[in-house]
């Protein structure tokens, strides 16, 4: 395939080879037989015998640009052609706000699409804000020189009035917190200030909707009211799930990362986050999410977002599961086996059976139905510190598993225990649970345990009175 950048499509297709040529029917007859086995009769634009009865087909080259210029003219001649009373002007303002921008000069100023309707210099208009409604009055519009964009920083034409359709720079005080991508209203003398302003909040009230009533989430930041309701719609999706805290509109600053570190207070280090669509992060933003410990994801594509924030809450649980180990006790009851006890003083060594729950070293024992000579209390007898299975170490042991177990002592007093003199050989010993070690485990391991050792748990929290 010969590049012809930007060209129409059958301008491209003019300069092919006849084995190119060939080559792209082929492929052009597969793509129209995948269509049609989904219900649906297509045909080039060019070919196109009804299209009312025939999708349009406009073959497009992303990286070339091929195809582009047979888009926009199709897009013009359809809605010349089958949209003209929609397409029809009308007095009544609807305008649109595409960017908010702040500009060395001007301050800070919002780029806008009038579709229909006149604005002057003067009017009073209703933006939507984080905020809330903004109610402000025009300084100026600006429009670019001829063959100029509106986005090219340079000097601008100033205009009294503005007619329907064009984009056109406003500048207006208080218009920091306005949103891009929401409707913008001229107020008329006879408009109702109190409606309009909530006609300008009806989208933003949608989106904040999203946000979690009990301020634990993720902090979320797009580029315009649009991407960002996308956003939120793809993370409250069944599949996602993510929890969303706080929303805004725009680039990342300081005071957003500082929003988004409140959740290090919470100690839900997962969710001190920024996910950014599409926006620019300032500098002093990442030195300050780097000082505080939040993590900032970017990404021009929903899902990279999505898999970044997965990859990180996967890094983030094991840290937990890794910082609880020591003080999240795992149920268990174990029976000494017969002529088992191969040391019976510090560390005591035994043949065990685990009758039921998971042996797990670091696991803390006690004998229920031994008191402590000392408090009263159960008598604690160590922690497990090793685990063999035929003769091979093993981090656990499952109910059923017959296995040797060393049980160092924690302080002085459970040095002095001793098999035949403390407790017996026909004594179960039992884990040592307590309420901060059940948290723990529903926290950091809740599916590590299967339902019958769950049941275990509530069975050892009456043994010990754990409320």
């Amino acid at each position: 395939w010969k590049s012809h950048p930007n060209a129409p499509i059958q301008k491209a297709l003019e300069g092919q080879q006849d084995y190119v040529i060939s080559e792209y029917e082929q492929r052009f007859d597969k793509a129209v037989l995948a269509f049609q086995e989904q219900g649906l009769n297509v045909a080039p634009y060019w070919k196109n015998p009804d299209v009312r009865k025939y999708v349009n087909i406009v073959p497009t080259s992303a990286i070339s640009g091929e195809g582009l210029p047979d888009i926009l003219q199709l897009l013009c001649k359809l809605t010349q052609e089958k949209l003209r009373d929609r397409l029809m002007y009308v007095e009544d303002t609807q305008c649109t706000v595409l960017e908010v921008k702040m500009i060395e000069g001007l301050g800070t100023t919002i780029d806008v699409i009038l579709v229909n309707g006149t604005l002057r210099e003067g009017d009073t208009i209703v933006v939507c804000g984080l905020q809330g409604p903004i109610v402000t009055q025009i300084r100026a519009l600006l429009t670019p020189h001829p063959m100029r964009e509106l986005r090219v920083k340079g000097s601008y034409i100033h205009h009294k009035e503005i007619k329907a359709a064009q984009g056109v720079k406003i500048t207006a005080n208080g218009l920091e917190t306005a949103i891009a991508g929401t409707q913008l209203f001229a107020v008329g003398p006879d408009d109702d200030l109190e409606e309009l302003k909530d006609e300008a909040m009806a989208d933003m009230s949608h989106i904040l909707s999203s946000v979690d009533k009990s301020g634990e989430g993720v902090c979320v930041q797009a580029s315009t009211l649009g991407s960002l309701e996308a956003l939120l719609e793809f993370l409250k999706s069944p599949a996602v799930q993510i929890p969303v805290s706080g929303i805004n509109i725009g680039p990342i600053h300081k005071k957003d990362v500082m929003r988004a570190s409140v959740m290090l207070e919470r100690k839900r280090k997962e969710f001190a986050v920024i996910l950014a669509f599409d926006v620019k992060v300032e500098k002093d933003a990442v030195a300050m999410a780097e000082e505080l410990g939040v993590k900032i994801f970017t990404a021009d594509i929903i899902y990279h977002l999505f898999d970044q924030f997965v990859t990180y809450m996967a890094k983030v649980k094991e840290e937990k599961r890794k910082a609880a180990e020591f003080d999240a006790v795992f149920p268990c009851i174990l029976k000494i086996l017969p002529n088992c006890v191969f040391n019976k003083k510090d560390p005591i060594i035994l043949g065990c059976e685990v009758l039921e729950g998971i042996a797990k070293v670091g696991t803390p024992l006690c004998v229920p139905n031994r008191p402590d000579p000392v408090d009263g209390g159960f008598l604690t007898i160590g922690r497990i510190s090793s685990i063999e299975n035929n003769h091979k170490s093993v981090p656990t042991a499952r109910k059923g598993d017959s296995v040797a177990v060393k049980i160092n002592s924690t302080n002085p007093t459970e040095a002095t225990r001793m098999v035949g003199r403390h407790f017996f050989e026909d004594d179960e010993l039992v884990s040592l649970i307590s309420r901060r070690s059940i948290d723990l485990l529903k926290e950091n391991y809740r599916n590590d345990l299967n339902k019958e050792e769950w049941i275990l748990v509530v069975k050892l929290k009456k043994l010990f009175d754990i409320l």
